[in-house]
């Protein structure tokens, strides 16, 4: 093993004083979910472990390190919605990660405005200009390479309205750094915004 490279069994701990693997994951899009439970109480969290998964039909999916109230809301209800995060929304974005009771709704507590959905009864963040209506495909629990059971549960939805800002289409073709997306990258508090100056083009060979 070269000293010039440092190893570790995350089994076994990784030695730093924070762990990297959600920095060397990263930047990784971040999963703004809104929710409301049967009652009609509404919720509004983000997940950082977040991506789509398909095309057709288009399956977009978030995990839950524990069993939280957006997970138990998506299971009964059979719905939720996901808000994109840009610049101007990071700060409320991240007040409604605050761990509050579940009677809270996070709409309100970050100074957001819920809009109805088109398809389903679960609202949108108004103040977004992109987010996805979506309907429950799976809920799984995660597994360890040993078969235990972990406490995190992947959600995964179809995604069967999108809302997108007229804004951010020029010629048909959405532009991703006019949105000012923000993703999240590693240590406890490190989040990036996705620019112009980022942009490089590669075309896939034939």
């Amino acid at each position: 093993m070269s000293d010039s490279t440092y190893f570790y069994e995350p089994a076994r701990g990784h030695g730093l004083p924070h762990d990297p693997l959600n920095a060397i994951i990263a930047p990784r899009p971040i999963g703004w979910i809104s929710s409301r439970d049967p009652a009609g109480t509404l919720n509004l969290a983000p997940y950082s472990f977040f991506n789509a998964f398909n095309y057709r039909p288009p399956i977009i999916g978030f995990a839950s390190t524990s069993y939280k109230d957006t997970v138990r809301n998506i299971e009964q209800t059979g719905e939720f919605a996901w808000n994109l995060v840009t610049r101007p929304l990071a700060e409320r974005m991240n007040a409604t990660s605050a761990t509050v009771a579940p009677d809270v709704d996070e709409f309100a507590l970050a100074g957001l405005t819920p809009v109805a959905s088109r398809v389903i009864s679960v609202p949108r963040v108004a103040e977004t200009p992109v987010s996805f209506e979506c309907r429950l495909s799976q809920v799984l629990r995660l597994r360890g390479a040993d078969g235990r059971e972990v406490d995190t549960w992947l959600v995964l939805g179809e995604v069967v309205g999108i809302h997108i800002d007229r804004s951010l289409l020029v010629d048909g073709i959405y532009q991703t750094a006019a949105a000012h997306p923000v993703v999240r990258g590693g240590g406890p508090s490190d989040y990036f915004e996705i620019g112009e100056a980022a942009l490089f083009r590669m075309v896939r060979p034939g």
